[in-house]
C-alpha cells in the first residue's frame, strides 16, 4: 500500500498548491477589481473623461499590478519561463480580455445609449466576470504553466 500513501501525497499537495493559487488569484483579482472600479469612476464621473478611455486607463493600471501581483505570489509555484515571454502573454491575454470589457463598455454607453455612471459600471463589472475566468485559465495555461510544461519533454529511462 506505499503507493496509495504517494497518491493520497501528491493529491495532498495538488489540492494544497490549487487551493493557494486559486485564493492568491482571488486576493489578487479583488484588489485589482477595487483599483477598476474606483479609478473608472474617478475618470468618468469626476475627471469628465468618456467611458472608453475611462475603462482603459482604469485597466491598464490595475493590470500592470495584476501582472507583478500573480508572478510573485499567486503563480510564484509554477515555472519561470522569463519575464519577458511572460509579460507579453500576459499583456495579450489581458488586451483581449480588456478588448472584450470595451466592447460591453463601448456598445452600452453608445448603440444603447446609456450614460448614467451606474448602469456602466454594471457593464464594467460584467467584462470584468466575464475576463476574470477567460485569464485564470490562460494563465495557468499559458503564462504561467506548469514547471516542466514550458520544457520540452524529457524521455523516461527504459529498463526499470
Amino acid at each position: 500500500m506505499q503507493w496509495a500513501e504517494t497518491v493520497r501525497e501528491r493529491m495532498g499537495t495538488t489540492w494544497r498548491l490549487l487551493l493557494k493559487e486559486l485564493s492568491a488569484f482571488g486576493v489578487v483579482g479583488a484588489v485589482c477589481f477595487a483599483i477598476d472600479v474606483a479609478l473608472f469612476q474617478l475618470f468618468y464621473a469626476h475627471v469628465g473623461l468618456g467611458a472608453v478611455t475611462s475603462k482603459l486607463l482604469a485597466a491598464l493600471v490595475s493590470m500592470t499590478v495584476a501582472y507583478f501581483a500573480h508572478r510573485h505570489w499567486s503563480f510564484s509555484h509554477r515555472a519561470r519561463t522569463g519575464i519577458r515571454r511572460e509579460y507579453v502573454l500576459f499583456a495579450l491575454v489581458n488586451g483581449g480580455t480588456l478588448l472584450l470589457n470595451l466592447c460591453i463598455v463601448a456598445v452600452v454607453r453608445y448603440p444603447l445609449g446609456q450614460s448614467s455612471p451606474l448602469v456602466l459600471q454594471l457593464a464594467n463589472v460584467s467584462g470584468i466576470a466575464v475576463g476574470t475566468v477567460i485569464r485564470y485559465l490562460s494563465y495557468r495555461r499559458w503564462v504561467f504553466p506548469a514547471a516542466g510544461v514550458a520544457s520540452s519533454p524529457v524521455a523516461t529511462p527504459s529498463g526499470g
